[in-house]
């Protein structure tokens, strides 16, 4: 049928992927910081005190002297390009886009820039009638993959066509992620110039209240750890990082854990953190650096950070099998 002349322009149906990560300042100065420090911490997902009792406290002390603080520990790690999450999050976009040429993939941060409202209009403008958000959370949590999806779910709000909407599921047992794992420790661990007697796998850390309450993140952590003992011939501990307020978190810490490891004759020491996706603050500054110094200054004796994984081969084999499997039927 011919459309009348005047009838808008209708741009060729396409299936979309948005892969979502979690976010970053726009630069590592106090002020950037304390712009997305506020938007983060106000997302009633991460902190969950009612906002009567939570805004003030926001407002006053900890946006008063966070800011700084963590502008200083971002400029510990920011990059050429600008912050490592942002630069690998769009490298892994760039190459899964060369992977999977029949699809349109884009990228988005649940806080900061580019926002997931802007990307998914992008998108639905470019002729994505179909979308897979793909939050890169290997581990569920209402704290991470539930507040990505429910941005995107406001911005789908203000369409009145909305795009078909699919979602990326938790995939921290699923064997390819285990492979890609598994391949990308062993590639890590041939480059170092010390064999390490142990590794350690840390992931971010939750407030004990979540578990409680049916949050799936920690047994699914675990599960990721019971996984890696089987592929790996290297004794795996486990461990969580970023504590924040004075809740009791989720144990055992990963501080703590390093020098338990080196009271039991633990001296050298790999660590890998398989609920990130990509390297970030909590990784390169948290990790890399902050842990290696706490490690050696307990009487470690070699410390190695493993990298995520990142835009890397194996990361990209993943992502190409998980999102195909969530498109079967859009793409046959």
């Amino acid at each position: 049928m011919t459309k009348p002349a005047d009838h808008p322009a209708i741009p060729t149906a396409k299936v979309g992927i948005l892969l979502i990560n979690l976010g970053t300042p726009d630069a590592p100065d106090p002020k950037s910081v304390r712009r997305y420090l506020a938007e983060f911490l106000s997302d009633p997902r991460v902190v969950e005190i009612p906002k009567l009792v939570w805004q003030p406290i926001l407002h006053g002390v900890i946006l008063t002297t966070r800011p700084k603080k963590s502008a200083h520990a971002y400029q510990q790690v920011w990059t050429d390009e600008g912050s490592p999450l942002a630069v690998h999050t769009r490298a892994t976009a760039e190459a899964l886009q060369q992977a999977m040429p029949r699809v349109v993939v884009d990228w988005a941060m649940r806080y900061g820039n580019p926002a997931i409202s802007d990307r998914l209009a992008a998108m639905k403008g470019a002729g994505c009638d179909r979308i897979l958000l793909a939050p890169l959370y290997p581990q569920y949590s209402g704290a991470t993959t539930a507040t990505a999806n429910d941005a995107a779910f406001a911005a789908l709000k203000a369409m009145r066509w909305q795009p078909a909407i699919r979602t990326l599921p938790p995939y921290h047992d699923d064997p390819a992620y285990i492979a890609a794992l598994k391949d990308s420790i062993e590639t890590s661990l041939a480059g170092l110039d010390f064999r390490p007697d142990a590794l350690l796998a840390s992931f971010h850390g939750m407030p004990q209240r979540t578990l409680q309450l049916g949050d799936p993140y920690h047994c699914q952590s675990v599960k990721t750890v019971r996984l890696l003992r089987k592929a790996l011939s290297l004794p795996v501990h486990m461990s969580f990082q970023s504590r924040f307020g004075r809740a009791k978190w989720l144990e055992p810490e990963t501080e703590a854990t390093l020098a338990n490891l080196v009271k039991k004759d633990v001296r050298n020491i790999a660590v890998v953190t398989p609920g990130f996706a990509a390297d970030c603050l909590e990784t390169l500054e948290e990790i890399a650096l902050r842990a290696k110094d706490f490690f050696l200054s307990q009487g470690g004796e070699n410390f190695a950070y493993l990298s995520c994984l990142n835009a890397s081969p194996d990361a990209i084999i993943l992502y190409r099998r998980l999102m195909s499997r969530e498109l079967s039927g859009w793409m046959d």
